[in-house]
């Protein structure tokens, strides 16, 4: 049926309808003039977008020739963001959080967003899956294979979610339904999307479980998230999220909550995977190692802007954003470490893990056959046996390992937060769980601690200068012109203005609150300071901040410290010993550079072989060193 357009005048309409009337006579315009009508509708649609675009504000005024801008209609990309701008309404004002964002994922394509937090990137990425709150104003485009999906119905993005695109989000407790057995979570992603129903919805749950690299999944899908470890719970929701072959997954610091060993694993899953699905992966993370290891191209952000990209070696080796070149530079780095691949160690010699120490040594801390245990209902549980340590003044010993390896209960002991149930525990040479309890107290003046989240560890309720001089009040130290001297002395020492005296926690940034419980620590001047995880929750440019005061304070006061962390990059940068633990045990422990350099035990050198470098080349090389070395003790990787 040919197209047929009837033109007319508005006085002439009348006329013409009677004129034609019962004749079947129709008004023909020909092929040239409908060309014409279509090609101004199509340049009068451009017009009045040029027109919006330059009422809102058009571009905003930054360097963009750093940033990869995708072709208007290339087709070949999994997922697009196209001059995505996204503002939050808050009782403060407008808060401007992505500021016209461009880039596309490529299938088979690893793209790491790197930033630090406040940068704009898990809200970017976000916008992809439609999961922005009400509060939230977002323009620009996004595309999803080649489709527009940013004004879609929500009834249509359900559809999407789990199907076109799904996300892998940071901590698997939280993304996975406590109260569910892991085969109804499993189930239920596949029934929603009409994939599979019954029996052979169940047993495509266990072969995806199988896929995810959980042993024995066809019974242990009937158990629950909280009957599984935390790396294999991140499995689990990798599983959900490859359940229905999605082209986008979206990994928000996928590893961030786990250890270095499990980390490895996680990553050399999700290549795997990324590789037989042909899947478009967008990678969020602040952790430079784990960019190196995985990404193909690196999209840099920093308030809200993307300031640099391109191919993750041009990014990494050589950055020309300034913002990027100060990132790479706070990174702390593993020397590097020869591994060496040979036949499974023989069983570890005692002395291996005896701490070597000097007999001139003055020692401020000191354990002896060390045994500690947990109670539960009434009965004994022992997590940490036969451990032994000293800590001469003026000196950190790392303590490295795993979750559940024993290291932050050791550090439990030393604080009074756990009974010793044999060995001894001695500071400044005393006994201290043989002391009667006020001698104890007194005794733990001498000890401070660095807790792992500042936001959990400091009241809200308080004002930063009593929060600091809490200890004085608690152990009855000083007047109150004489505290508030201290608090005041504290703060230059943490390199934090004076006048943050007055305000509370939750008016500073991340960094500095971690200052301030460092100060707190300090506030007695002791002679061992116990720092458990300290800049695990801070960004990579924060945590070097902080990690160069801490070498300060350490030289100025000369404390003896315990420095508890699964970071073995901060371990080489700080410590002058290390004790590796491994299921409450001590496998390993030394100098620093024997343990880093030549580890003896395999469990050292698993940890050391896992731990990323920001370098794609040396970290590649790392991945099939580690390969070989899994192979050689026997052990599965992926």
């Amino acid at each position: 049926m040919s197209l047929k357009i009837i033109l007319a005048t508005q006085p002439d309409i009348e006329d013409i309808v009677e004129e034609t009337a019962g004749t079947g006579e129709e008004f023909s315009v020909a092929p040239l003039v409908v060309l014409g009508i279509a090609v101004a509708i199509v340049l009068g649609y451009a017009l009045v977008r040029y027109i919006l675009n330059r009422a809102r504000g058009g571009l905003p005024d930054v360097d963009t020739s750093a940033v990869v801008q995708p072709a208007e209609f290339q087709t070949d990309t999994a997922l697009r963001f196209d001059d995505v701008k996204v503002s939050f309404a808050t009782e403060f004002g407008t808060v401007e959080a992505v500021k016209g964002v461009s880039f596309d994922i490529k299938p088979g394509e690893v793209v790491a967003v790197v930033g630090e937090s406040g940068s704009g990137k898990s809200v970017t990425s976000s916008t992809a899956m439609g999961l922005m709150s009400d509060n939230a104003t977002v323009s620009g485009r996004v595309f999803l294979d080649g489709t527009e999906i940013t004004d879609l119905s929500p009834a249509k993005l359900r559809s999407l979610r789990g199907d076109e695109i799904s996300m892998v989000f940071q901590e698997p407790m939280t993304a996975l339904n406590p109260v569910l057995k892991v085969s109804d979570q499993l189930v239920e992603a596949l029934q929603v999307h009409n994939k599979a129903f019954g029996r052979e919805a169940l047993a495509q749950a266990v072969r995806l479980l199988q896929e995810v690299g959980i042993p024995d999944a066809e019974q242990r899908i009937h158990e629950y998230p909280h009957q599984f470890s935390g790396g294999q719970r991140q499995r689990i929701v990798i599983a959900i999220a490859i359940a229905c072959n999605p082209k986008v997954i979206i990994a928000d610091e996928p590893t961030t909550a786990l250890d270095v060993t499990v980390q490895a694993d996680i990553l050399d899953l999700l290549r795997r995977l990324k590789d037989e699905l042909n899947t478009g992966i967008l990678l969020i993370t602040h952790n430079v190692g784990v960019v190196a290891d995985m990404a193909d191209r690196v999209v840099v952000m920093f308030q809200g802007e993307v300031v640099e990209s391109g191919p993750a070696e041009q990014i990494l080796l050589e950055p020309e954003h300034p913002y990027t070149k100060r990132l790479l530079e706070a990174v702390p780095t593993l020397r590097e470490t020869e591994i060496e691949v040979n036949e499974p160690a023989p069983a570890a010699d005692d002395d291996s893990a005896l701490p070597s120490v000097d007999p001139g040594a003055q020692l401020s801390l000191q354990a002896k056959d060390l045994a500690l245990a947990y109670k539960k209902k009434g009965r004994s549980i022992r997590v940490v046996e036969g451990v032994n340590f000293a800590v001469a003044r003026g000196e950190i010993l790392g303590l490295v390992g795993e979750s559940g390896s024993g290291k932050s209960t050791a550090a439990k002991a030393v604080l009074g937060l756990l009974e010793v149930e044999e060995g001894e525990l001695l500071v400044r040479g005393q006994n201290l769980p043989a002391l009667p309890r006020a001698q104890q107290k007194a005794l733990r003046r001498e000890i401070g601690v660095v807790f792992q989240d500042p936001a959990a560890s400091l009241d809200p309720r308080f004002p930063i200068g009593e929060i600091i001089t809490e200890p004085m009040v608690v152990h009855n130290r000083g007047t109150s012109k004489e505290r508030i001297a201290r608090a005041e002395e504290l703060l230059d020492a943490v390199k934090l203005p004076r006048t943050v005296i007055n305000r509370y926690p939750h008016e500073l940034s991340g960094g500095q609150r971690q200052r301030i419980s460092i100060a707190r620590a300090m506030a007695l001047s002791p002679s061992i300071l116990i720092a458990d995880e300290p800049t695990s929750a801070l960004d990579v440019s924060v945590q070097a901040r902080v990690l160069d005061m801490f070498v300060d304070l350490q030289e100025q006061y000369d404390f003896a410290c315990l420095f508890v962390t699964h970071d073995l990059a901060v371990v080489d940068q700080l410590a002058d010993q290390i004790m590796v633990m491994e299921k409450g045990r001590v496998v390993e422990q030394g100098r620093k550079e024997d343990i880093l350099r030549n580890p003896q035990e395999d469990y050292t050198k698993r940890l050391l072989a896992a731990a990323p470098v920001p370098h794609p080349e040396e970290q590649r090389i790392r991945r099939e060193a580690r390969h070989e070395l899994l192979a050689s003790q026997g052990r599965r990787r992926g």
